[in-house]
């Protein structure tokens, strides 16, 4: 890769897929977790609910690259067990997931009528059937602008992954820019390759939410 060709603009393109992977399995594992934990803590059962309430006030108040350093570094270093970079990041990016997906669909959740609540109750349906197959759908609706910004915020943070060594988009501009001496064209590349991908999600995310608004109205 030179200056005078282009393949590395390729080659940092070609990181696209990496992104993807780690952040896309990451919040797609999150959501099933936090729909998980939202429905513990809404129990009100003291029991369960409160180990989940301090896990998901630990996870939001650390930062991801100290809980990926503990996954990667601290934890194999403890166990004497190596853990994979790919296993490592999509294990902390889906703990670090999961806490921030909680809140919101538990935001959402407490936002519908309490009425669907009582009536579920009167006809005595389950608890976890109520929520599956009465609240959570109607919850998605509201929630989902915020589900957006998470997954879009969790594409652009993964890119710390690039610390241990994983060819993410971040990760390729910094090898093109050391074998080129120069960060600023391959750094304006892997924003662009950002861009683009948060801008195709929103678009997308706007369709959905146009559909959702129509059969749920």
């Amino acid at each position: 890769m030179t200056n005078y060709d282009f393949q590395w603009v390729l080659y940092i393109v070609e990181g696209i897929t990496i992104t993807l992977q780690y952040s896309l399995t990451s919040v797609f594992i999150g959501f099933f977790l936090g729909i998980i934990f939202a429905f513990v803590i809404l129990s009100e059962n003291k029991v369960l609910s409160f180990p989940v309430k301090l896990y998901v006030s630990i996870i939001r108040g650390t930062p991801l690259l100290l809980q990926l350093s503990i996954v990667y570094f601290a934890v194999p270093a403890l166990t004497g067990y190596k853990i994979s970079a790919f296993a490592s990041g999509v294990i902390a990016f889906s703990i670090n997931s999961s806490a921030y997906i909680c809140n919101i669909i538990r935001a959402g959740v407490q936002a519908i009528d309490k009425g669907q609540f009582e009536a579920a109750g009167v006809l005595n349906i389950p608890y976890f059937f109520m929520m599956k197959d009465i609240i959570l759908p109607q919850a998605l609706k509201n929630i989902l602008p915020a589900l957006i910004n998470e997954v879009a915020g969790m594409i652009k943070e993964s890119s710390i992954i690039a610390i241990i060594g994983e060819a993410d988009l971040m990760r390729r501009a910094q090898v093109v820019a050391a074998e080129q001496y120069t960060y600023f064209a391959p750094l304006v590349v892997a924003g662009i390759c950002y861009y683009i991908l948060v801008i195709t999600l929103t678009y997308f995310a706007k369709i959905l939410e146009t559909r959702l608004h129509a059969k749920y109205k």
